[in-house]
């Protein structure tokens, strides 16, 4: 159902830096892209994560109660996708946790830019 989401930056060298190792740990990849916009993920069929200077050349913003999620394969996973992310220097927005027990598992953290990201592991409850 998603095709892609897309995040601003202010910097893309520091931005490919850091997604090319938080996504590589994920099994995804920079895919494709242009000076100014650059894709992630594991294929072209596959939802993407897609991070630009934005087209009408003003400073990016992180919007409030915006945030990209990334599914994770339990709690161990998340712990590691959140360390990853922090050694990368992203901020902490969570620690790993039950958020609803039994049901939602997930660590949130700030990329360079201050774009929210969530990991996460959801059941069915």
């Amino acid at each position: 159902m998603l095709g892609y989401a897309t995040i601003g930056t202010n910097d893309l060298d520091k931005a490919c830096a850091f997604y090319d190792a938080l996504i590589g740990e994920m099994g995804g990849r920079q895919l494709f892209g242009s000076e100014r916009i650059k894709f992630y993920g594991t294929g072209p069929g596959a939802p993407m994560l897609a991070i630009c200077t934005p087209y009408d050349e003003q400073a990016p913003s992180p919007g409030n109660g915006n945030m990209v999620a990334f599914p994770a394969d339990g709690p161990d996973a998340i712990q590691a996708l959140y360390a990853k992310a922090i050694e990368l220097g992203a901020t902490d927005e969570g620690e790993p946790g039950d958020r609803i027990p039994g049901v939602f598992y997930g660590a949130y953290v700030r990329d360079p830019d201050g774009n929210k990201l969530c990991f996460f592991q959801m059941s069915a409850g």
